[in-house]
């Protein structure tokens, strides 16, 4: 049995709570996780795990074991890269998460550069508007934006961008345009549900401040149909400016209210927490942070 093999298999068991879970992640069969943490406890004579009905418990032994093996397997990458050379590149595989639209219009494209400095290198990509867990799905970093809910999450902020009123110039020619944020109330909006959206805001301009409920017409929960509802003409939105960057330098929407300032929405890197960020995913992180600069996005 090879002994880092070995304790991958039980590291990931224990980070997402299941024998089939940490299977899906190695891409490998359930039994052979099975087979291989058994072996592993008859190898050091000890009970690293409690199962029962519950799930799977670490023992006194299993939890330190674990925590050891992580940093012995961390270890072993950093001790492979620096052998290779810095100069050879990344290697393996970075799995990354991040919201769809987002990915789309400011990741995919920059991917090309990223992956021509590592080309041993493979990404995957979880594109989801909500957040995922990032022990559960073995994300090694998480591009997330707003208010981070997990305050002991390992994360470093890598950009800002500026909310906005945004509408289509036919929509404005056909309902006017607010001239104060009171005025929003009377046209109909196009709300984002989920987290670092939402109806209410508060505008703020020198000593001034109002804050202002959107009558929302139609409550988006992904930001791909924030855009198409707003292209549609179906009312105005409060929004990111990396959301409507390309569209806005096109003439396709316009802002209004600039005189008006809204809180920013920062981007993070995250990472799984009590995990040392593998290079890989620093690397991410950095390539991330400087691409953006320029892009509605700035620290």
């Amino acid at each position: 049995m090879d002994r880092l093999t070995a304790m991958e298999a039980f590291v990931r068991v224990i980070e997402t709570g299941s024998f089939s879970a940490a299977a899906r992640q190695l891409r490998v069969g359930q039994p052979a996780v099975s087979k291989t943490v058994a072996q592993l406890e008859n190898r050091l004579g000890v009970r690293l795990l409690l199962r029962s009905s519950h799930g799977l418990t670490p023992t006194e032994a299993g939890q330190g074991f674990y925590e050891r093996a992580k940093r012995a397997i961390e270890e072993a990458d950093e001790a492979d890269l620096a052998a290779r050379g810095a100069g050879t590149g990344l290697s393996g595989r970075l799995r990354f998460s991040a919201t769809i639209t987002f990915t789309r219009m400011h990741i995919i494209p920059r991917l090309p550069l990223f992956l021509a400095g590592h080309p041993a290198l493979t990404i995957e990509a979880i594109l989801d508007d909500r957040n995922v867990d990032l022990i559960e799905e073995g994300i090694d970093v998480a591009l997330r934006m707003g208010a981070l809910a997990d305050s002991t999450m390992t994360a470093r902020r890598i950009g800002q961008s500026r909310r906005m009123v945004f509408g289509t110039p036919a929509y404005f020619e056909r309902a006017g345009e607010p001239s104060t944020p009171a005025e929003l109330t009377g046209h109909p909006a196009v709300v984002y549900a989920q987290g670092g959206g939402g109806a209410t805001w508060t505008f703020r301009r020198e000593a001034a401040e109002e804050t202002v409920t959107l009558k929302d017409s139609v409550r988006v929960t992904a930001a791909e149909g924030v855009r198409e509802a707003v292209f549609a003409g179906l009312g105005l939105c409060v929004a990111a400016e990396w959301m409507f960057q390309p569209a806005l330098a096109r003439g396709l929407v316009r802002q209004v209210l600039p005189d008006w300032t809204l809180p920013s929405i920062d981007l993070w890197a995250a990472f799984p927490t009590g995990r040392r960020a593998s290079a890989k995913a620093r690397a991410f992180a950095d390539f991330v942070e400087e691409q953006l600069r320029g892009t509605g996005f700035g620290l």
